[in-house]
């Protein structure tokens, strides 16, 4: 069982992307996740959460849930990981891969719900700062 989640792992890190920057922040405004006053918020974010990279995986978490993808969204309370919630409606691999329209809508969700404070990296390394300057160059 180990061996195919290697393999199941592997495949999805060979369809994952790693961001540049501004591409990035261009596309999530494109996307309608954010503005471009607020687009540093969510830079800031990704990078601490993920280094921009699409097919990230975090964890074991404590309570042995693990965090996807760009916005290492969780698996326990958001993506269908055969944990008891999927709030998203979305497959955890399918947050892992190269297209981020997924991974778009459930981030959209949980800031809806939590703000940034849902995202740790978000709180521990951007909130209380001026992020703007991040993307500054990008437009």
């Amino acid at each position: 069982m180990l061996k195919l989640a290697v393999v199941l792992l592997m495949a999805v890190a060979a369809n994952a992307k790693t961001y540049e920057k501004c591409e990035l922040a261009r596309e999530l405004v494109s996307r309608g996740l954010t503005s471009r006053s607020q687009a540093g918020e969510w830079i800031c974010l990704v990078q601490h959460e993920s280094s921009f990279r699409t097919g990230a995986l975090g964890g074991p978490n404590g309570d042995g849930s693990y965090d996807h993808g760009l916005f290492q969204i969780n698996d326990y309370y958001w993506c269908d990981n055969g944990g008891p919630y999927n709030d998203c409606g979305v497959s955890c691999s399918n947050l892992r891969d190269n297209s981020i329209a997924d991974d778009v809508r459930c981030a959209k969700m949980i800031y809806n719900r939590h703000g940034f404070n849902a995202w740790y990296g978000w709180i521990n390394h951007c909130q209380g700062h001026n992020n703007a300057h991040l993307v500054n160059s990008c437009w």
